[in-house]
């Protein structure tokens, strides 16, 4: 597959799954962030996994850090390791 191809086909879940704390961050160059703005707008898994990161960052940032259990932040930790090791299907 050609490069040209390549950039300006949809990405797929896999690779949402993989950037997608950078996205939700601000951290993806122009090109990744419209793309995986699109995937998120088509996928019905992605778009819930994405509000739920949304909900969870926006949560801990009204409690703040001091009134956070250490077993919370142990419990979200493994459940960010999970869905970071459980790629969905590419099917959207």
């Amino acid at each position: 597959m050609n490069l040209f191809r390549r950039r300006h086909q949809p990405m797929g879940c896999t690779e949402v799954g993989r950037l997608l704390q950078h996205y939700l961050d601000g951290d993806l160059d122009e090109r990744r962030t419209t793309r995986l703005a699109a995937h998120l707008e088509d996928c019905r898994r992605c778009g819930m996994e994405a509000d739920t990161y949304t909900q969870i960052k926006a949560s801990l940032s009204r409690r703040g850090r001091e009134d956070l259990p250490t077993d919370a932040v142990a419990r979200l930790r493994a459940f960010g390791e999970s869905l970071k090791q459980t790629s969905p299907p590419d099917a959207s």
